[in-house]
């Protein structure tokens, strides 16, 4: 196992509450750069209190993503030779060095690694899937105004690191208003490009315009390079939601349908038509979807991945439809599965105890 130079940069603004522990977790490291782009608060204090870190200060107008981490790689020491790119919000597990030198290639210039976007109110992991910010000093570039990404420039070997997992505590209070305009500019800049077109169409929609969002994902299905089925997928989910919200229900069905025929092996088609139906009260397909869904036992670990469709979400609705249909060994069941996940829900607990009687007379579904 060789000793390789391994440097962490990143970009910072207002992240005070963040970085004593991101610190803390990048320290493994032998070099630490932080581009701060205008705190207000006192995070360039508290960087600067780290003796690893090397923080350097520029006010990036208009705002790029891409522009401020080219800016803050530029800084890496030229004789790195492994460079990771992460944010303030996010922590590796202890160990990720000793697991990135046992794994890396001499001839590699990417590294691929498990990332958990997201955790629910038990600290477990929600949405979670692989990403690959670790890569060699040179021939990398990032392009994108947001949802930026690394392109490289040469020939690229990419490997995967099943032992380094990076964890995002997001502060949901921090606003997401500059993604949007930065969505439509990158469309514009590249109106081919599949993977921001989808992106917009996404934002669209939860800006909740559904009509901009119906119009640009229809725009992603028919680019010639959407051929990814997940993310075609998604965005026909997305269509069927966004007819949903404006009241055309029998688009909404025929929409989730499309999405489920595209990725049959995904989880998430099923669970939305399912949940779709459930707030229709019609229990009979939304237990017919759920089910269904529950049959799909592995994650895809991409970016698609929804949290409701693996928690105790699906097990609830499923309960709850059961109990509808007067299958009360099923609705017990799955109420049960559902505590599994989330014992403190006091929600969860009452309807426990009602199906658990329920069955008690009723033995047989």
């Amino acid at each position: 196992m060789r000793n390789y130079k391994i440097s962490v940069y990143a970009i910072s603004k207002d992240e005070h509450q963040n970085v004593k522990l991101w610190y803390e977790s990048m320290k493994e490291a032998d070099e630490i750069i932080v581009l701060d782009t205008g705190s207000t608060d006192n995070t360039v204090e508290l960087l600067k209190e780290c003796k690893k870190i090397k923080v350097y200060e520029q006010v990036i107008n208009p705002w790029r993503f891409d522009k401020a981490r080219n800016i803050s790689l530029s800084y890496v020491s030229k004789d790195s030779d492994i460079c990771i790119c992460t944010d303030l919000d996010e922590r590796f597990n202890p160990g990720w060095r000793k697991a990135l030198e046992k794994y890396w290639q001499n001839d590699a210039t990417r590294g691929r690694y498990l990332y958990n976007w997201s955790f629910d109110k038990n600290n477990h992991p929600g949405t979670t899937f692989y990403i690959n910010k670790i890569h060699t000093r040179n021939n990398y570039i990032w392009v994108h105004p947001v949802h930026e990404v690394l392109s490289c420039t040469d020939k690229e070997k990419e490997i995967l690191i099943p032992e380094i997992t990076l964890n995002h505590y997001q502060d949901i209070k921090k606003t997401r208003h500059t993604y949007l305009p930065l969505l439509e500019l990158s469309v514009k800049e590249e109106p081919n490009d599949d993977r921001n077109t989808h992106y917009l169409g996404r934002e669209y929609m939860y800006y909740k315009e559904y009509d901009k969002a119906i119009a640009t994902l229809h725009k992603h299905l028919n680019l010639p390079s959407a051929t990814w089925k997940d993310e075609r997928c998604a965005s026909m989910r997305y269509i069927a939601f966004c007819y949903y919200c404006k009241g055309y229900i029998e688009e909404s069905i025929m929409w989730y349908k499309k999405s489920i025929k595209e990725a049959p092996h995904l989880r998430e088609p099923y669970f939305d038509i399912g949940y779709l139906y459930y707030s229709l009260k019609d229990y009979i397909n939304a237990e017919k979807y759920l089910r269904q869904a529950l049959k799909i036992k592995d994650k895809s670990y991409t970016y698609i991945n929804e949290e409701k469709a693996w928690n105790e979400t699906i097990y609830d609705l499923l309960s709850f439809s059961c109990y509808q249909n007067k299958k009360y060994y099923s609705a017990f069941k799955y109420i049960k599965m559902a505590l599994s996940i989330n014992n403190k829900d006091k929600r969860l607990i009452n309807n426990f105890n009602i199906i658990k009687n329920i069955y008690k007379e009723n033995r047989r579904d």
